[in-house]
């Protein structure tokens, strides 16, 4: 199982990697958000570990954006607030455990398996239009039953779109919730992953609303 560990603390960090491939997990490790966003997009994961307090924003925005586009890996907040109050925001917010610095290795690596277990477990709830199924939970798309490969960019985009059926969605919506706004990209870029989302499951699928953005589905007011 693979861990996205989100540390500043470049000691810490250090520590727990070394902890973490003791007990046969792989690690990719980041030092601030905008890695983290990246990672994420880029790469499944069987848990996050989140520091919150990371340099130029914090570590909740991150939760945040992964609950916002349906992400459902765990993550596991690891953090020196130790107040209750930073407890009760981070679980609303939608993490699956908090853990307070300092704290003994096999803590976090009970809680860690914890919070995987309780994932595999979840019920999933998919968005279906016409013969396409996606699955926020499993991060899979079926097209008349049938795995489809995205990659995951195009995954996402489809996300956008589904969650917002039969509404217009601008390139500028798409972009923020792939991206959350922190990275600039080309402007043709979503354009080739409408193309490519076209290719794979149907011409017909998407709408091209001239001027504004795409849409899935029919018009809905």
């Amino acid at each position: 199982m693979q861990i996205l560990l989100v540390e500043d603390d470049i000691m810490l960090a250090e520590a727990m990697r070394t902890g973490l491939q003791q007990n046969t997990w792989e690690v990719s490790w980041v030092t601030d958000a905008k890695a983290a966003r990246i990672a994420l997009i880029d790469h499944h994961y069987s848990a996050v570990l989140l520091d919150l307090s990371l340099p130029g924003e914090s570590g909740l925005s991150i939760l945040k954006t992964m609950r916002a586009s349906y992400d459902p890996t765990p993550v596991l907040i690891v953090t020196a607030r130790d107040q209750l109050s930073d407890r009760i925001i981070g679980l609303d917010v939608g993490a699956d455990d908090y853990i307070v610095k300092p704290f003994q290795p096999s803590e976090l690596y009970a809680r860690l398996r914890a919070v995987v277990r309780r994932a595999q477990g979840r019920v999933s709830s998919s968005f279906h239009y016409q013969d396409v199924t996606l699955d926020p939970t499993q991060r899979v798309v079926l097209k008349a039953g049938k795995p489809i490969a995205l990659s995951s960019h195009e995954y996402r985009t489809l996300l956008t779109l589904m969650e917002r059926l039969g509404k217009v969605v601008t390139r500028d919506q798409i972009e923020n919730a792939m991206y959350g706004g922190d990275i600039a990209i080309e402007s043709n870029t979503i354009a080739v992953y409408i193309h490519q989302l076209r290719r794979k499951l149907g011409d017909e699928l998407i709408t091209t609303v001239h001027g504004f953005g795409y849409r899935l589905g029919e018009h809905q007011r």
